[in-house]
């Protein structure tokens, strides 16, 4: 499994600027194609994402915000996860977040990348439903696993915030207040984000509009 951290960013991180036209380079890529990396170990579920609104489908819109290129910001009231790019334009993707009661706001960096991430359900989870006691030590990444085919993990002060950004096996739950309080997107709009934002972008998460 490829994973990056912080402790490698040296090594890893682009440019604000390379970063920025590779994103925009890429564009032209038809959205709703994923292509499999190299290393990947396992298959990605294909998904019609004319299941979605349209709205929840990946675009390239208009932005006029005050927030640099690079910058990911999470519309949760919408649904709706934006990539900042350059020129007033940002990459929408659909999202699912917390249901009522588990949606959270504020600032963070991605401090972690983790291809086919394992999954470990928290204690609070497991006193909510016994039967994902099985999972206490871990459930191993693949396709059956809830975060999916990636997963960014969001720290605060270098610390863990137990929130990711990262794909699903219910991709009929995207534009839905659906999860725990970690941001859900299709597998295939995860990988394409996974991509395109270094270790180390700040992620924005907003409870109202953008």
């Amino acid at each position: 499994m490829t994973e990056w951290t912080a402790k490698n960013r040296p090594s890893l991180l682009l440019s604000r600027r390379s970063f920025v036209l590779g994103a925009a380079a890429s564009l032209a890529a038809t959205p709703a194609l994923a292509i499999q990396d190299p290393d990947d170990p396992f298959a990605l579920p294909p998904f019609d994402e004319k299941k979605l609104p349209k709205e929840f489908r990946r675009a390239v819109v208009p932005y006029n915000g005050r927030h640099w290129p690079g910058t990911i910001i999470v519309d949760t009231q919408a649904r709706q996860l934006y990539l900042v790019l350059e020129n007033k334009k940002a990459i929408r993707y659909g999202c699912a977040v917390g249901r009522d009661g588990f949606r959270w706001a504020g600032l963070a960096d991605v401090g972690r990348k983790v291809m086919w991430p394992r999954w470990t359900p928290p204690k609070s989870m497991i006193e909510r439903n016994p039967e994902k006691a099985k999972w206490a030590n871990g459930m191993p990444g693949g396709p059956d696993n809830p975060l999916g085919a990636r997963a960014l993990y969001l720290f605060q002060n270098g610390n863990d915030t137990l929130y990711r950004i990262h794909g699903t096996n219910e991709p009929l739950s995207i534009g839905k207040f659906a999860s725990s309080g970690c941001i859900r997107m299709v597998n295939q709009d995860v990988i394409d984000l996974y991509r395109r934002a270094p270790i180390g972008s700040r992620v924005i998460v907003m409870a109202e509009g953008v």
